[in-house]
């Protein structure tokens, strides 16, 4: 278990993020980064990472000591982003539009030291073939809200979403909403740097 020599905090809403560090065991703050998260044409992978150093930046200002972890997760479904769906219909839209196919999930992040402000910002990326999905399907996990706060509209976590997922290659937890295997040793590389 690595021990962070100062309060690590967490930029982001996100609680899959947040369950997920407490799964392994690390203590956080919570400190919302507030950045427009409009897609700006770039590529994506680069997209997604200055997007989580973007975040991690906003954060590092206010603080004197801590280690900043930010990031950013899209879904890529042939080229094009699927962001956070803005309402049910965009949400039914993006699942009818996954059924049956593969997309990319990319996470960006960001592990920012303060006061010495070095960064680290790295990526993964998951492939996930979805499964054809009946319409009934699609309907009742839109009613459930639960699509509504997710890159391309569904949480491999959930417990109906998951039933959507024929199979992954890459990191589960990716798709979850952060590279833990990566973060860690990012995290533990970090450590070493600023001791």
């Amino acid at each position: 278990m690595v021990h962070l020599p100062k309060t690590l905090i967490l930029a982001s809403t996100s609680p899959r993020r947040a369950h997920l560090l407490r799964q392994v065991g690390l203590p956080f703050q919570l400190k919302t980064a507030d950045v427009d998260e409009q897609y700006n044409g770039r590529e994506p992978v680069t997209f997604a990472m200055e997007m989580s150093s973007k975040k991690a930046n906003v954060v590092a200002v206010s603080m004197d000591n801590a280690i900043i972890l930010a990031a950013d997760t899209i879904v890529l479904l042939d080229k094009q982003i699927l962001g956070k769906p803005k309402n049910a219909g965009q949400a039914a839209d993006m699942l009818k539009i996954l059924s049956g196919r593969m997309h990319e999930v990319i996470t960006g992040y960001t592990i920012f030291d303060r006061p010495s402000d070095r960064e680290i910002t790295d990526y993964e990326m998951t492939r996930v073939w979805f499964r054809d999905l009946d319409p009934e399907e699609i309907d009742v996990y839109v009613v459930s809200g639960s699509p509504l706060d997710k890159a391309g509209s569904y949480g491999i976590q959930d417990d109906f979403g998951a039933v959507f997922v024929n199979r992954i290659e890459g990191c589960y937890y990716n798709v979850v909403g952060l590279p833990l295997a990566k973060v860690y040793q990012d995290l533990k590389r970090c450590i070493k740097n600023i001791q």
